[in-house]
Order: structure tokens, then C-alpha cells, then sequence
């Protein structure tokens, strides 16, 4: 028997209106967000920053961002339902947009589960993604109904069958060649190949239902064949279910590491190539289900941080400045790919100065001499209270930050928008 999964909405399901709606809602807004044109998000900033009491750090999340790129993935992959890793961006307005486009989660602890149940999602749209899980998180999962997770050692096989042995499973296999990722999983997580028939084995033996085969290719993959490897080893596992004599496997679940950029397309041909090529006697939509992990794809580039000059220092030709953000909050060093920043000026008391640039520095707000955001980049002469637009801020940066030396990331507000990339 298939493990049924929700499948994507077509995009005629919902309207622009309902994700507002729903990300309003959680917001408590009165009104909507209208649409407005991508290039006018500028205007939008000014507007918050004219209406604030005092000047701090905000984000603005752009709904109509969030809209294209799920198009973007439904027109790309339409036959693997995206889980959206919360741990890449726990807003709760963000969440509540992607229930209402069709999303499903993927989790890795209690809190995250929650924080997805606060939105009225259905336990069998999450997938428990963490091969390694604390036995009260995972009790909680059976409690609440979350009936799908992910393992890759025996004693993770055994802490399952004593606390949740209801549970769907799914085998975390380690990717081969994974080193062209960003950042590679492969030393921590995933069954090695001579491991899968003994963890397969051993949860059989235990009545536990082990319902398909999971990887991850790492952190931002940087190129295609990647995928096509994974594909072929979780095949292979596949494989050894069969020669056990195991129930039929009919999941797999590709993991995450997509960007929403040029090399998007070709990633995504590779795996719907390779899946055809690998899975073809698991073809019919009631025989393989197909899910993944996306994190970054949606949620990097639909998050803007505005920060406010709070600090300047002039030392002959350069310029020094400190900025209501920094490394322990929104640019944390391990988590956050400062690759992806962009940075634009927004000068509000001098707006019309000469744009002469120069050499400058952008410090955080702690006392920590680490806390540099940027250094050596080319800006402007700014003054205290003018401000500094970081774009692609969605990823890992408000979900990684602390509230080190009293500076407290999670009071930092977050506006909607809608943009219109064609207005």
C-alpha cells in the first residue's frame, strides 16, 4: 500500500488574495498588502521608516516573491511535492503563505512541528526529518499524529520502536561525491552502502514499516549531477529492500540544496531525467511518490532586512559604520551565505548628496570585534539614521540568530508585501 502524500495545488486553486490573506491573519493586519510594482519596494521601506517610533532593524517578506517561485517549482518538478525546511525560516506569516499555496513541512523538533500545527496543517503534511531524535520529540510526534520520519543508524531503529513504533520511516542514505555542496551532510548524516541492508533488516525485524529511501545532496548543490548520483544510489537501496523481501518501498525523497537561480532548471532536468531512467517500474503516480526539502529556494530572495546606521567613524579616506544588526543576529557566521547579500544605500537625511563612494566597513551592534557584517565594501557617505538594504535575507539568518549581549533577534518586526514582477 502507497503512503499517500497531499498533493500540489494547481495554481487556478488559490489567488493571490488568499496568501495574503492568510499571511495578514497572522500578522493581525487590518488590510492586505496591496499589490505593487518589484521596483517600488523601495517606496515601501520609506514608508515604514517614516512611521516608526524609533529607528531599529526590520524585514520585509515579499508574498509575491513567494507566489513566483513556488510557480517557478510546480512548472520544473511538478511530481515532487516540496516540504519546506522550517528551520530555514520559522516566520510565521512566511509559514502560513506556503500551508495556503500547498506546501508541506519538513521538521526537525517539537517547536517546529508546532509551529507548523499553529497553521492549521495536517500532521500528514509533515515529514519528521531528523535522523536523530530526542525521545520526548519524538513521542510528541506520535502523540500529535507526524507518522513520517527519517532514521540512519540501528540505535535511531530501536529509540522508534520503543517510542513511536507506528511510524512510516524513511532510510537516509549518504550521498556519494557530495564535496561540490556548499556545505556537505555526508560526515554527519546518511547510511553508508554497506549499512543499508543491515538497517533495512534490522527494522523489519522489528515490525517497523520502512516506506522508502531519503538523501540530501548538502547545502546550496553547485551542480546537477549531484542529484543523478544520489538518485542512482537510493535505486540501489531500493534494490536491497526488494532482495530482503521487504514490503515495496514507494517513497523518495530528494532532500534540498536548491537556489532559486539559473542552475535551478538544469538541476531540476537532471532529477526528472534520472528518476525516469532509475524508477521506471515505479512510474504510475500510485507507485512512487516523489517529496523534497527545499529551504532556500523559497524562502532566500522573498526576504529584504532594512538596518539603521547607529554608529560612524571616518579614518582619512574610509568610513566605519555600525548598523542595528550584526553576525549574532540576522548574518550569522555558520548558518548564513553571505555569497547571496546584496547591499543598497538608502540615504533618508541626505538623499540627493554627492554619490561619491568610498572604502567602507559594516559593523554589528555587540561588543564582539568579530561582529563585522561586511568589510572593504564600496558605499556612499551615509550619516546616523540613514540606512542599509540587504537583500536575499530569507535564509537561515533570522532562524540562526541569538539575542547575544541583549541585542534580541526575534523582536525584530517583519512587514508584508506583494510585488508584481511584471508591473
Amino acid at each position: 500500500m502507497a503512503l499517500i502524500l497531499p498533493s500540489i495545488p494547481s495554481l487556478s486553486t488559490f489567488s493571490s488574495l488568499q496568501v495574503k490573506l492568510a499571511a495578514s491573519q497572522v500578522k493581525g493586519d487590518q488590510h492586505v498588502p496591496a499589490d505593487i510594482p518589484r521596483h517600488q519596494l523601495t517606496t515601501l521601506i520609506r514608508s515604514i521608516i517614516n512611521k516608526q517610533d524609533e529607528h531599529g532593524p526590520f524585514y520585509i517578506v515579499d508574498l509575491g516573491v513567494l507566489v513566483s517561485l513556488m510557480e517557478k517549482w510546480n512548472h520544473c518538478l511538478p511530481n515532487v511535492q516540496p516540504f519546506f525546511a522550517v528551520k530555514c525560516n520559522h516566520e510565521p506569516a512566511f509559514i502560513a503563505a506556503l500551508a495556503t499555496l500547498g506546501a508541506s513541512f519538513d521538521c526537525a523538533s517539537k517547536a517546529e512541528i508546532e509551529a507548523v500545527f499553529a497553521h492549521g496543517v495536517s500532521p500528514t503534511r509533515i515529514v519528521y526529518a531528523n535522523p536523530c531524535k530526542g525521545e520526548y520529540h519524538l513521542r510528541y510526534a506520535a502523540g500529535v499524529g507526524v507518522d513520517l520520519a527519517t532514521f540512519d543508524s540501528m540505535d535511531e531503529v530501536d529509540k522508534i520502536k520503543r517510542c513511536h513504533p507506528k511510524c512510516s520511516l524513511l532510510l537516509r542514505i549518504a550521498v556519494p561525491n557530495d564535496k561540490s555542496s556548499w556545505r556537505s551532510f555526508g560526515t554527519k548524516f546518511g547510511a553508508l552502502p554497506e549499512e543499508v541492508a543491515l538497517l533495512l533488516r534490522h527494522a523489519h525485524k522489528l515490525g517497523l514499516r520502512v516506506v522508502g529511501i531519503s538523501f540530501h545532496v548538502g547545502s546550496k548543490a553547485s551542480e546537477s549531477q549531484v542529484y543523478r548520483r544520489a538518485i542512482a544510489a537510493a535505486r540501489a537501496a531500493f534494490d536491497v529492500a526488494d532482495e530482503l523481501k521487504m514490503p515495496k518501498m514507494r517513497v523518495l525523497d530528494i532532500g534540498g540544496g536548491f537556489k532559486a537561480n539559473q542552475l535551478f532548471d538544469e538541476i531540476a532536468e537532471t532529477i526528472n531525467v534520472a528518476i525516469k531512467d532509475y524508477f521506471s517500474d515505479h512510474q504510475s503516480d500510485s507507485d512512487l511518490t516523489v517529496m523534497a526539502e527545499p529551504g532556500r529556494f523559497f524562502a532566500e530572495t522573498a526576504f529584504t532586512m532594512v538596518a539603521n546606521v547607529m554608529g560612524k567613524r571616518v579614518r582619512g579616506e574610509k568610513r566605519e559604520y555600525w548598523i542595528s544588526d550584526g553576525i549574532y543576529g540576522s548574518f550569522n557566521l555558520p548558518a548564513y551565505d553571505k555569497s547571496s547579500m546584496q547591499i543598497s544605500p538608502l540615504q533618508i537625511l541626505s538623499p540627493h548628496q554627492n554619490q561619491v563612494t568610498y572604502s567602507s566597513t559594516v559593523f554589528g551592534p555587540t561588543c564582539d570585534s568579530l561582529d563585522t557584517v561586511v568589510a572593504d565594501c564600496k558605499l556612499p557617505e551615509l550619516k546616523l539614521n540613514d540606512y542599509l538594504v540587504f537583500h536575499n535575507m530569507g535564509a537561515y539568518t533570522t532562524s540562526a540568530g541569538t539575542n547575544f549581549n541583549g541585542f534580541c533577534i526575534s523582536a525584530i518586526p517583519t512587514y508584508l508585501a506583494f510585488t508584481n514582477a511584471n508591473n
